[in-house]
């Protein structure tokens, strides 16, 4: 499995259940990598997308605890072990972990690759990312060039999980 976040300068992703900042670039590249695939994601982040709907042009799974809870065109598991079940023999490469830092924690040990826009900011957040970059199972593979968004400034890094 992959993961994709962005993140600000202390691995901060969200804060009062919102993105911090919404960067137009990132917002492409998130789609670019995603189209086609599996996207797996918890009910709140789902809340957060416009009109709480899941992505079009991908598999969205919901991973939630609310055994009661559906949603129109996505499949619902609450556990882990549910998840591995629905993916079957989805080819892993395939999915990618979209949030929030729940869902993250869950299934970063199940992540072989990460994609992480680097936020060079720092924001008020309340929900964070385990940093990659201290944890010695994770190395930093390829980083973009700087991009911008009007002062802000950002970067694509990929991370691999060492053998």
């Amino acid at each position: 499995m992959k993961m994709i976040a962005s993140a600000d300068h202390n691995w901060g992703i969200g804060n009062k259940g919102s993105l911090l900042v919404s960067i137009p670039g990132d917002l492409r590249n998130f789609k670019r990598l995603t189209t086609g695939k599996t996207v797996v994601l918890g009910r709140k982040t789902l809340d957060t997308f416009p009109a709480g709907r899941p992505l079009r042009e991908r598999r969205n799974i919901i991973l939630t605890r609310d055994r009661t809870y559906k949603i129109h065109d996505a499949e619902v598991v609450n556990s882990v072990d549910e998840l591995f079940k629905a993916l079957g023999d989805t080819d892993t490469d395939d999915v990618f972990v979209i949030g929030g830092a729940s869902v993250y924690s869950q299934l970063l040990p199940y992540c072989d690759t990460a994609y992480i826009t680097k936020i060079d900011y720092t924001y008020e957040a309340d929900s964070f990312l385990p940093n990659l970059d201290e944890d010695p199972e994770w190395e930093l593979i390829e980083e973009s060039e700087e991009q911008t968004c009007y002062d802000l400034v950002y970067t694509f890094c990929t991370y691999q999980k060492k053998r």
